[in-house]
């Protein structure tokens, strides 16, 4: 395929498509490595319950927890793990995390594709500094309905941008079953964020046909997706299952009942949530700026298509009051591409001094990291593992990242990509296991649930919050239950015996002196990083 940017003919050459696969495809086996028995914990717990009880009862329109629909999602995300959990029978991690690893390697193919073109160094540094980035990171090791939403919108901007630039079909039908998509795993802002960034495209170009015929097929198009998923909502649970979707949705995320974060919060958080790439893109768009007079070619172009649709994500979402970290992946490879400009031929000492910063960071990377595994070692001796096998792994890593420094053709690439394989090992290795020891739950959640089963009796989870604590214990009981929430000692105490009581241990402290806090604790273990109790209470 070929087109023409800023006067240039550009090819998508048959190489670079089949070269974009298998840089895919290795993404892939990198995300996937070491998954398929780890226990679920924190967020991850409600997405694998969604998909459990979808497993014993057949899918629905919505996802559901006690058998009850559950209203802050659609089904759709839920059916992905779904049709990867029937080939094994259970939701095991693999069958969880695999539809986010395959999100993630899209986008790694697509960024290939819309950057090597220009140049493959660029694409491949672009790529290696999304990998290095901690949330990009923790999203694909977990069930990420945003990195879901990332691969749609950045295929949205790239068929846009490759229907114009490398003569590819204008493939509408696929760009609006992709905002279906969009919409149908992460609700009205799945629809919203694609198009916005392909709207950007559009203004950036001048081509107001187009941003216009586009804009208002897709606001249509968003009215259509509301209704009739509020139409799903009313059959589901009825008007009040679908005032709850419209208040968990639409107004809860808009009027920060679900949660609020200043109006800055992407732009200063981001620091830190998406390092390396996004404080390396600001400090390339100041170089850009600094060096203007001398930037000019295609390479500049896609740098300012990169940097529209990265900012119409960060202001669009900064209206909502609800903030979190990763609401912003689909801005983390506009970011990546950007921060990796510098190495696209730009001239000018300030490019100068960011790929030395750059390549410094990366050389750095594995040593720091030895320094945090002999730390770790220190900190947690117990529940630390393969110690020795990967400081062996990343010794090598910076053994290679040294000897390269004498071979400036091939040093970017080859520091960028050992630091990614000292960061993805680390956090494999090291960083995985000892976080699902810390935060296990499954240990003393079938213990406990063996003890009921021995005796049974209703189950009391005391102040545990039916959509919190208790979501965490429910995905290890391998079958439906419906225990009681209390929430104050009054209603502990009205609990009628016997029955069985699980609660934090600082919770059965503070109840000492009813009746309640004078039984003994049948089982005391970790719960989620704190102490819990099972107490029996029997007939006088």
């Amino acid at each position: 395929m070929a087109g023409r940017d800023g006067g240039r003919l550009i090819f998508m050459t048959p190489g670079i498509r089949r070269q974009s696969l298998v840089v895919g495809l290795l993404a892939l086996l990198l995300f996937s490595a070491g998954v398929y028995q780890q226990a679920p914990i924190g967020f991850d717990s409600r997405f694998v319950l969604f998909a459990q009880e979808m497993l014993r009862h057949g899918p629905s329109f919505f996802p559901t927890t006690y058998s009850q629909p559950y209203a802050d999602y659609s089904a759709l995300s839920t059916l992905f793990v779904w049709l990867s959990a029937l080939p094994f029978g259970q939701v095991n991690s693999l069958s969880a995390w695999l539809p986010s690893a395959i999100a993630a390697a899209v986008i790694v193919t697509l960024m290939y594709r819309l950057v090597a073109s220009y140049s493959i160094q660029w694409a491949l540094l672009s790529i290696a500094l999304m990998l290095l980035t901690h949330t990009f990171v923790t999203e694909t090791r977990a069930i990420s309905l945003d990195l879901m939403l990332a691969a749609v919108a950045f295929a949205v901007f790239y068929l846009g941008y490759a229907a114009d630039h490398f003569a590819a079909p204008r493939r509408w039908l696929l760009i609006f079953a992709l905002l279906l998509l969009g919409f149908g795993v992460r609700g009205p802002i799945g629809l919203v964020i694609p198009t916005g960034m392909l709207c950007s495209y559009y203004l950036l170009n001048r081509d107001w046909q187009r941003l216009i015929g586009f804009g208002l097929m897709a606001a249509l198009l968003l009215a259509v997706c509301v209704g009739f998923l509020l139409w799903l909502a009313k059959i589901s649970g009825g008007p009040e299952f679908m005032q709850d979707v419209i208040r968990m949705q639409f107004t809860g995320r808009m009027d920060g009942s679900e949660g609020a974060s200043g109006p800055l919060y992407y732009f200063t958080g981001s620091v830190g949530n998406y390092a390396l790439a996004y404080p390396l893109a600001l400090l390339a768009l100041i170089a850009v700026w600094l060096n203007k007079p001398r930037q000019t070619g295609p390479a500049l172009r896609v740098l300012q298509y990169c940097v529209a649709a990265g900012l119409i994500v960060m202001l669009g979402l900064s209206i909502p009051q609800a903030k979190k970290a990763r609401y912003l992946l689909p801005m983390l490879p506009m970011a990546a591409i950007i921060a990796a400009y510098p190495f696209v031929g730009a001239q000018g000492r300030w490019f100068v001094w960011l790929r030395r910063l750059m390549q410094a960071l990366w050389l750095l990377i594995p040593a720091a990291l030895m320094a945090v595994v002999l730390f770790a070692r220190q900190r947690f001796a117990e529940e630390v593992t393969h110690v020795a096998s990967l400081m062996t792994l990343l010794g090598l890593l910076q053994a290679v990242a040294v000897a390269v420094l004498f071979r400036p053709q091939w040093r970017p690439q080859t520091l960028a990509f050992s630091a990614v394989l000292a960061l993805w090992s680390f956090y494999i290795l090291l960083f995985e296991p000892l976080e699902r020891q810390l935060y296990d739950t499954q240990t003393f959640s079938r213990s406990a649930f063996a003890l009921v089963q021995q005796d049974p009796a209703p189950l009391v989870l005391h102040r545990m919050g039916k959509d919190a604590k208790a979501i965490k214990f429910m995905v290890n009981i391998e079958q439906d239950l419906q225990p009681l929430f209390t929430e104050s000692i009054q209603g502990l105490e009205s609990v009628a015996a016997p029955a069985w009581v699980m609660m934090d241990l600082n919770d059965y402290r503070a109840i000492q002196g009813t009746v309640p806090g004078a039984l003994q604790p049948v089982l005391i273990g970790r719960f989620d990083k704190n102490d819990f109790v099972l107490l029996h209470m029997q007939k006088p």
